[in-house]
């Protein structure tokens, strides 16, 4: 194991030799890409990556091959990592592939072992993670963790939940997201703990998990706790858990004391985005959590907000919530104008509107930026009406978001068709099926004659919502 690249915990190197054994070739500044639904191989390669001197990009199983390709073109991916379906999309793009599911990379096993690697002194500023996030702009954009990012991120969850050896960490959210890879596995692990990779998320097996696996905690959004809570109390032994965490999105108060009453766990709500290696606040486990809010700022990590007079500190003032702190991201892969635009003098701009109280915790008021938080997963609506306006029926478009009782919130599409042609709602949403995932694709389709705009002709979003 190169002392040059950290690894933040001595668990797993045996699995990640045998990992780095079919990644012959890659070397220091590569990239190595994963598409894999939630299984051990995405953890093992993207220590092997790091091991290498490689960057790791986790791919969404969920997306389409159009967009896969997108992001495996954007990152300059040398070798992807999946199965029979990222095969394929290796070979059209000639690049490396290493099946998960071959005979050889099964017969190697993964074992657990114990070692130790050191950072050396420059390797911090190496890229670790470009994590995928939906923007406003439309294409997704690469966030440029750096071994830094990860070691002050995982070093904050590991303080801030006091995290230990006795702790094992459920692993249920999607690896896709650096809230599963950071504060599911890299912070337990560093902590020395342990990491269990569950099955896709169901409500009715959920507990059962929980029961046979005995974490000490699991990182979930408001979705998954509001399927558990509907269902109500369970007869499965949950006295392992010391704690959950609910992000993403926010989680109404009532919704957290409903699950508190039933299951007899604290809930622990935080608030962050990729752009600072996932979280910026959280309310603390063991001490005074307030409902409603997503807590205070974790270690090593400031808070402030935008006022005409600069970034403030004091309570009760209203504006674009800004964060500072060594884990905020290097920038976005290849896009230095929108980065600066972002980290300005040091604090990243989140574009959500929050207030701070006098004890020091974040309330979220809300959103600057359109984006729609669907059951977690972050939409951009640009990305919608690009791909509805590419039909030759559609002349405008315009994609918001509408509360749901489960998901929180779904995108709808409200489009205008073009003269002389008339929009078939069926066809709109097989065109959306071809170039959209499913959890991108509108919920319902409005047909409008016009679209409201306002003074200099944009769509009036608000007047539509």
């Amino acid at each position: 194991m190169p002392r040059s690249i950290p690894v933040y915990s001595s668990r797993w190197l045996r699995a990640v030799e045998a990992e780095r054994h079919y990644l012959a070739g890659v070397g220091a500044g590569d990239v190595v890409a994963v598409l894999l639904p939630n299984r051990i191989e995405i953890i093992t390669t993207m220590y092997a990556a790091w091991a290498l001197g490689a960057t790791l990009t986790p791919v969404n199983p969920a997306l389409t091959d159009d967009e896969v390709r997108y992001q495996l073109e954007d990152s300059t991916t040398r070798a992807l990592v999946g199965n029979d379906r990222a095969g394929n999309l290796a070979r059209a793009q000639n690049i490396s592939f290493v099946d998960v599911d071959s005979e050889q990379h099964r017969g190697e096993g993964v074992q657990m072992g114990v070692g130790r690697a050191i950072p050396g002194p420059d390797a911090h500023s190496a890229p670790a993670l470009i994590v995928y996030t939906s923007g406003t702009t439309g294409r997704p954009k690469g966030c440029v963790l750096t071994h830094r990012n990860i070691d002050r991120m995982s070093a904050a969850i590991v303080t801030a939940c006091e995290l230990g050896d006795a702790d094992t960490s459920l692993l249920v959210l999607p690896l896709f997201h650096c809230n599963g890879l950071v504060v599911g596995t890299v912070a337990p692990l560093r902590a020395g703990g342990n990491v269990h990779v569950a099955p896709r998320f169901s409500p009715d097996t959920f507990w059962d998990n929980v029961e046979r696996v005995r974490p000490t905690y699991f990182s979930a959004v408001p979705t998954m706790y509001s399927l558990l809570a509907d269902r109500g109390p369970t007869d499965r032994d949950v006295s392992s858990l010391r704690f959950v965490i609910c992000g993403a999105a926010p989680m109404p108060a009532g919704l957290i004391a409903s699950f508190e009453s039933t299951f007899h766990v604290p809930i622990v709500e935080g608030y962050g985005l990729s752009e600072c290696t996932v979280a910026a606040t959280i309310n603390p486990p063991s001490g005074l959590r307030k409902p409603g809010t997503v807590g205070i700022a974790l270690p090593g990590v400031d808070i402030a907000i935008r006022t005409p007079d600069g970034p403030s500190t004091h309570p009760g003032r209203t504006g674009e919530v800004l964060v500072r702190g060594e884990t905020v991201m290097q920038g976005y892969l290849g896009l230095p104008e929108i980065t600066d635009n972002t980290i300005r003098d040091g604090w990243l701009h989140t574009g959500d509107v929050g207030v701070v109280d006098s004890d020091g915790y974040l309330v979220l008021v809300d959103r600057l930026k359109d984006m729609i938080i669907r059951g977690g997963e972050n939409i951009a609506p640009s990305e919608i009406e690009h791909v509805l306006q590419l039909h030759p029926d559609v002349l405008e478009a315009a994609v918001i978001g509408e509360e749901h009782p489960v998901y929180g919130e779904v995108p709808v599409a409200h489009v205008v068709a073009r003269a002389g042609r008339t929009i078939f709602v069926d066809e709109l949403e097989a065109h959306c099926e071809r170039s959209l995932a499913k959890y991108k694709r509108p919920s319902r389709m409005v047909v409008h004659d016009a679209l409201p705009k306002n003074a200099v002709g944009k769509i009036a979003k608000k007047d539509l919502r």
